[in-house]
């Protein structure tokens, strides 16, 4: 952990991360800056070793599908079955008014291991490392580490694709535009952009 911090010139004291998964190519990208920084720096990319579900968001327990969208960990378990655990604020705001309401289950974490129906599983040594770098960034003062989660890397062509395929659920297509207007002002800028979430249960993403 503290050669890959060096080797970025980012303090451990002053350590903050930002997290974004995609689905299709089943990666999970740690960045990271020092709190005084303005840009993010990409520390590291996890390979998630097994999926389930479909690309798309989740709207009811059962359903096997990884949630997509805009997400914070708000939880620690070391004490998981999956060796060790973060768990993600799932369900969101969005979540909440677009999910199929009273069933929208719960307790999606990434974990270690290599299974999984519904979560983002990295294994054990992964986790590990994962965990620590979360836990250093808390205890030094950061209150909300952010994850976004993504169908895939969005690019104006796997975009036009994923459009074309999904044409029909509309769903998909504008929870879709939300990322995508998130995923490229990160890109541009290495900076996090911010999230309202409306009545509607869509983003408003500057």
């Amino acid at each position: 952990m503290l050669t890959l911090l060096q080797n970025k010139e980012i303090e451990t004291d002053e350590l903050r991360i930002y997290l974004r998964a995609f689905k299709k190519e089943k990666q999970l990208e740690l960045w990271g800056k020092n709190s005084t920084d303005k840009t993010y720096q990409l520390i590291k990319t996890y390979d998630v070793c097994q999926s389930s579900g479909d690309l798309g968001p989740k709207r009811e327990q059962g359903d096997y599908q990884v949630p997509e969208g805009f997400y914070h960990i708000d939880r620690f378990n070391p004490y998981s079955n999956f060796h060790l655990s973060l768990g993600l604020n799932y369900p969101n705001k969005s979540d909440k008014i677009l999910g199929v309401k009273n069933n929208l289950g719960g307790d999606i974490f990434i974990h270690g291991a290599c299974v999984t129906i519904g979560c983002l599983p990295i294994t054990d040594e992964q986790i590990k490392e994962l965990y620590i770098f979360c836990i250093e960034a808390k205890e030094h003062g950061q209150s909300k580490i952010s994850i976004t989660i993504f169908p895939s890397k969005l690019s104006k062509a796997e975009f036009s694709r994923l459009s074309l395929k999904y044409k029909t659920d509309s769903d998909k297509i504008e929870l879709w535009k939300e990322l995508k207007s998130g995923y490229d002002i990160f890109n541009q800028t290495h900076q996090l952009p911010t999230i309202g979430f409306l009545s509607s249960g869509r983003h408003l993403v500057n």
